[in-house]
């Protein structure tokens, strides 16, 4: 969130920087006296064991936020000032709302953002132990009696925090933790008071003193006494566009799993934001969620825009599909896809953008007005055939061809069906088309509309869908012809040509533990001698290997050949495939990814169709 006394910033990023940056305010309640001397260092403790498996984030959580509201700048949601949309009266609102409409669609998170600890003027509340404890204009009956509340509808109540120890928390170091004799502020946190988190408004935890784990003990037994379910923990590094040890955040992330498991109440961890996916094994070991981009909400007159940052997810989904599963899911932010007008959104960017959000297998939960859904977003909102893509047992999907403006994604379903999906992410209406041979199998199959709820009878080896400006389909393909007979071709093979800096490395992830990299400035790999019985435009799977998406152009012959961006794979170290059409003669020929003036995806295989 921004300040309000912070200018408009000129990025979304900056923008999102400054969230909770007055958080640093004075305690409002007096710290108690010493409690005695400081506990002493100690080596620090073993990390928690990986989650064991339970009820907690089986599927992603569904539900509402009260951030998207809060941040927005929309007539009439914050009139005392910005972010002073959170109060109590509002949270019950939303929570009686919720319960109304929505719980019977699987939403039941009534999730309370950043501010529930800070007056009107983010000036922050602090109790005896240095806890944040709730501001009583916002929340007069206090965080409890909202839980009790909220559990009274059958909902499960969620709260925020700031990584580390806040500023104002501090109290010179004298503030004792509680049930933790001998232990003051001043033994939590590093001598020098360096800060941490996406903002800089805490002291980073000294994880090597006991101290700093007993309070952050202290932290999470609040939290399961007042009756709260999830946890969503904000600011956390690496990521929060921060880096560096003082923003390294894992052991705080391990120290409140631990916490967790001992404060006697099951909590869902959150962890947030733009988390860096070089560390995603420790996110998934050691909490149930955690967001992979910044914001969603634009701080803006409206809760979000197309353009700041619903559809940066297209670009940056892809590199996470394969880190999410039970027990931890990859969270792409809010859907504010419910109140029309006030969402900032054409119609067809709110399916998408649902759309999307689903087939990633993203916790559903919406920062609108429950209050004053309107039809349309109802129908996304409560539509069980798209909520079920999020929550059946399949793998999340991924791009099937290159993520330019029209893109297909999809992934295989447990009873051999496939969840497709189309998009022209272009600013004019576009067809899209999706081509059974990029999954692997030919002839006729049944589609089933799930938006519309219609089946759309057979389609023979593809479908073609108009779609306007921004918008989206989503299917239900079941395959009624045969397995797609391919040949493969292996990028390293010696018949094949390289050129400038490409060369053969090693790569467990490939087809043959090779693959062809280095292909940068130049770079080119011709894969020689690619044999089919007749003319055509081919379906041709391309397996490679790239950490962050990069764009290779592709041509058959002497084709003039066209740039195409594929996603990343997550790391350099997983292989994924993108579906490419090219023409082919038959007989012999010659397909060549060249990577031009930029850097290109190291190419592992293609395999081609023996018929079109």
């Amino acid at each position: 969130m921004r300040s309000p006394s912070y200018p408009v910033l000129p990025t979304r990023a900056l923008r999102a920087m400054v969230v909770l940056a007055l958080t640093a305010g004075i305690a409002t309640t007096a710290p108690a006296a010493h409690a005695g001397p400081a506990a002493a260092k100690a080596a620090p403790a073993k990390a928690a064991p990986a989650k064991a498996a339970s009820a907690v984030a089986a599927k992603p959580y569904m539900g509402w936020s009260s951030w998207s509201m809060q941040s927005s700048k929309y007539p009439g949601l914050n009139p005392d000032g910005d972010y002073s949309y959170l109060t109590e009266a509002n949270v019950l609102k939303q929570t009686d709302a919720l319960a109304a409409k929505l719980k019977k669609y699987g939403y039941d998170h009534v999730n309370i953002d950043a501010g529930w600890w800070m007056d009107k003027t983010w000036k922050t509340g602090f109790d005896q132990y240095g806890r944040q404890t709730p501001d009583p204009v916002r929340f007069p009956h206090g965080m409890k009696s909202v839980a009790d509340h909220i559990h009274s509808k059958g909902l499960k109540a969620g709260i925020y925090l700031p990584v580390g120890l806040e500023k104002g928390a501090y109290g010179d170091g004298k503030v004792p933790v509680w049930n933790a004799p001998g232990c003051t502020t001043a033994d939590v946190v590093y001598s020098d008071l360096r800060t941490t988190n996406g903002w800089d408004n805490a002291y980073k935890l000294d994880f090597d003193n006991p101290c700093a784990q007993k309070y952050i003990d202290s932290q999470a037994q609040q939290f399961a006494d007042w009756g709260y379910d999830f946890l969503k923990l904000d600011g956390v590094g690496p990521g929060s566009f921060k880096s560096g040890d003082n923003y390294n955040n894992v052991a705080d992330v391990a120290a409140w799993q631990k916490a967790i498991a001992t404060a006697g109440r099951p909590i869902h961890l959150e962890l947030s934001w733009s988390l860096d996916i070089g560390h995603a094994a420790d996110w998934k070991q050691y909490s149930n969620g955690w967001r992979i981009d910044t914001d969603v909400e634009c701080y803006c007159n409206t809760l979000v825009t197309w353009e700041n940052s619903v559809n940066d997810r297209w670009d940056d989904a892809p590199a996470w599909s394969r880190k999410a599963a039970p027990g931890g899911w990859n969270d792409l932010d809010a859907i504010d896809v419910g109140n029309g007008e006030m969402d900032g959104l054409t119609k067809a960017e709110r399916q998408s953008y649902m759309t999307l959000w689903a087939i990633n297998k993203s916790p559903l939960f919406t920062g609108d007005d429950i209050t004053k859904l309107d039809s349309y977003g109802v129908s996304l909102l409560t539509n069980k055939e798209v909520i079920a893509v999020d929550q059946n047992d399949s793998p999340v999907a991924r791009p099937v061809t290159p993520v330019g403006d029209q893109q297909v994604w999809g992934t295989k379903n447990p009873d051999g069906s496939y969840t497709v999906a189309l998009f022209n992410l272009g600013d004019s209406p576009a067809s899209v088309t999706a081509d059974w041979a990029s999954f692997g199998f030919t002839g006729n199959a049944s589609v089933r509309d799930l938006w519309n709820k219609a089946n759309l009878g057979t389609h023979k080896n593809r479908i073609t869908e108009a779609l306007p400006a921004h918008g989206s389909r989503l299917f239900t393909v079941k395959p009624g012809g045969s397995a797609l007979t391919t040949t493969s071709y292996e990028a390293e093979a010696t018949a094949n040509t390289l050129s400038g800096n490409a060369s053969v490395a090693g790569c467990d992830a490939c087809s043959g533990g090779k693959k062809v990299g280095n292909l940068y400035t130049g770079g080119k790999v011709r894969i020689n001698d690619v044999t089919v019985k007749k003319d055509g435009i081919y379906t041709v799977k391309v397996a490679y290997v790239s950490g962050d998406p990069r764009s290779v152009t592709v041509l058959s012959n002497s084709g003039n050949g066209t740039s195409l961006k594929f996603p990343s794979t997550g790391d350099w170290g997983t292989a994924e495939t993108v579906s490419v059409q090219l023409a082919l003669k038959a007989g012999s020929n010659t397909i060549t990814f060249d990577s031009g003036s930029g850097y290109a995806p190291d190419i592992d295989r293609i395999v081609v169709p023996q018929s079109v």
